[in-house]
């Protein structure tokens, strides 16, 4: 299949961050520092994005206000003509340092939020962050910056879903993201403790359409649905190397965020191989570009073109077999796994285990 050139690049400059998040997706092995690109790395790559047709590039993590070179790689992503979203915890994001990237050309920040109150916002960080992510949206709203606040849901905060859409609002936000845990990595770890009861999620669904009628378009409220109680996949990353692509820390190049859990497809490395055809030829990018590659019930389903076989990772991490069904589908033969999960009574004194990484 012809590949369009893709229109964003998530860039990950860091591992390191000062969070500790149990339903972090970066993966169990984390980049050290001692392994990260380095600013004129970082640069080459942004510069062959663009050159390959990216239009917006996400400057993550980790943290990436860790970084101290983090406004000069924005100086020239933006001199690039590319959109910068900064992805952040907004701990360091203090007047002085938002003033410094906003003149760099920071565009759009999207600010991680825990829960709606302190205290179990506190504890999922693992550190003293609620206020601090307050004041840090206050300072992106007085430098007039648009503001997305992310909020990944889970067991421990739905009961509080409507205070969280509140608060955002509150907070200036012109968007709120509310995507329920996605379980690979640190999330994967710990599923038995985040995975929503049934009535958490029924409840979240009127929470959220009560909240899209009395806020209308700001914010405008995004909903991202339990994968794990749903009937068909979501059209993830609207198809393997569709669209985005994801560059780590130190230099590999992934179809998605999470495509380092697929551990028989050969690493591509930005700093060996020319961005372009990494993106056009590497049998990493094309194993999955398409419907060529699927296998039945996927190969004759009306939906192919809908949720494009669904998520090669999750197929991956259930099945041990990137190119089998999604086990989220109905209609996949491995749907039991998945079964299997739910019908686990929830325990209340399941620990999670928080995210670390060795910062050396």
């Amino acid at each position: 299949m012809a590949a369009d050139p893709p229109l964003g690049l998530l860039a990950e400059l860091t591992h390191r961050c000062p969070l500790k998040c149990a339903y972090c997706s970066n993966p169990l092995e984390l980049v050290t520092r001692s392994a990260e690109l380095d600013t004129e790395a970082w640069r080459d790559v942004i510069g062959q994005a663009s050159d390959l047709g990216v239009l917006q590039v996400h400057l993550s993590g980790g943290e990436p206000l860790l970084r101290p070179d983090l406004a000069e790689i924005v100086r020239h992503t933006r001199a690039r003509g590319c959109y910068v979203n900064l992805v952040t915890s907004g701990v360091g994001l203090d007047e002085r340092r938002a003033g410094e990237l906003a003149q760099a050309g920071v565009d759009h920040v999207q600010l991680s939020m825990q829960d709606a109150e302190p205290g179990p916002a506190d504890e999922m960080a693992g550190i003293r962050a609620h206020r601090r992510k307050l004041a840090a949206a206050a300072v992106v709203d007085s430098l007039g910056l648009a503001l997305t606040v992310n909020v990944v849901l889970h067991r421990g905060n739905l009961d509080r879903l409507g205070a969280i859409v509140e608060l955002a609002a509150e907070m200036g936000a012109d968007r709120v993201e509310l995507a329920h845990t996605q379980y690979y990595g640190w999330g994967l770890r710990n599923r038995a403790a985040l995975m929503p009861t049934p009535a958490q999620l029924a409840d979240a669904e009127a929470v959220v359409a009560a909240a899209r009628e009395r806020f209308g378009d700001r914010p405008v409220i995004s909903y991202v649905t339990a994968d794990y109680h749903e009937p068909y996949p979501k059209p993830c990353m609207h198809g393997w190397a569709s669209r985005q692509l994801t560059i780590t820390p130190d230099g590999a190049a992934l179809p998605c965020p999470a495509a380092s859990v697929i551990t028989n497809l050969p690493r591509q490395d930005v700093t060996r191989v020319p961005l372009r055809r990494i993106w056009y030829e590497s049998e990493t990018f094309t194993a999955f570009r398409g419907t060529s590659w699927m296998r039945e019930p996927c190969r004759s389903c009306p939906r192919q073109e809908i949720d494009f076989g669904g998520c090669r990772c999750q197929a991956y991490q259930l099945t041990g077999d990137a190119a089998e069904s999604d086990p989220i589908c109905s209609r996949s033969p491995h749907r039991p796994l998945v079964d299997a999960v739910l019908a686990s009574p929830p325990s209340s004194s399941s620990v999670l285990t928080p995210r670390r990484v060795t910062a050396r």
